[in-house]
């Protein structure tokens, strides 16, 4: 399978982040849909307001192009009432995979029962819709030991509420790609954090994201066993596989 159908190409920042006029980020948005429909990637990761533009694009070129979007990016505080209202929201747009920002800081304090809590709504309401629910944990916020804890807790929600029939519609997912880090620590996938949610989180699916940027390191996110890479480095990483006998 070549490599392109395992890459969510991303382009998640706001006009604001960008430097640049909302038309001129609207226009990079449909330039990267361009892009996904021409390279054949599995998914096309964008705010929610621009997902009905790159509908329409899609169903024009009769594209399996899947759309993806965010819910309470990048930070996650939200309620959980706020995030499945975000959630529905994107799904009445046209969105087929929402990708939550998992309240780690609850986590991290402790509240283990508002992480569950949030879990199940956020599932539910994906299973309902027929939609795919991905969980980001952000790892650069995390210990070891916390990436394992947070991974096995997603996985025993999912399989016990939900049963294995639905687990291959929930991923763990690494990063946002935004978050904040010192002296210069990855803020996103590694090959030691990528390991800790595949060896916790499985039969889950596993997405990793957040500085995943060239073909070598995209092909040993696969060879672990990853399920799906988000990257706003699509192109490169794909331009690269073509010269490769490595059969993706």
């Amino acid at each position: 399978m070549k490599i392109s159908q395992f890459l969510d190409a991303t382009y998640l920042k706001t006009a604001q982040q960008a430097g640049v006029s909302e038309q001129e980020n609207l226009l990079g948005v449909l330039q990267l849909a361009e892009e996904a429909i021409l390279n054949g990637y599995k998914l096309i990761m964008i705010r929610a307001n621009y997902i009905v533009h790159v509908k329409n694009i899609l169903n024009a070129a009769k594209s399996p192009v899947l759309i993806g979007t965010v819910v309470d990016f990048p930070e996650g505080k939200s309620s959980i009432q706020q995030k499945l209202e975000e959630a529905q929201k994107a799904i009445s747009y046209g969105a087929h995979e929402l990708d939550f920002v998992l309240n780690y800081n609850a986590f991290k304090a402790g509240n283990i029962d508002a992480v569950i809590a949030e879990l199940k709504q956020c599932v539910a309401l994906c299973i309902r819709h027929h939609k795919v629910a991905k969980f980001i944990i952000e790892v650069a916020a995390l210990s070891n030991e916390e990436i394992i804890v947070i991974s096995q807790l997603i996985r025993k929600v999912v399989l016990e509420d939900f049963g294995e029939e639905n687990a291959k519609n929930v991923f763990v997912k690494s990063s946002t790609g935004f978050f904040q880090t010192e002296a210069n620590k990855p803020n996103g996938a590694t090959i030691e954090s990528m390991k800790l949610i595949l060896e916790n989180a499985k039969p889950l699916k596993v997405k990793a994201a957040g500085g995943v940027k060239d073909y070598k390191t995209a092909l040993e996110m696969l060879l672990l066993g990853v399920d799906r890479i988000g990257t706003s480095s699509s192109k490169e990483i794909i331009s690269k596989g073509h010269n490769t006998n490595s059969g993706y």
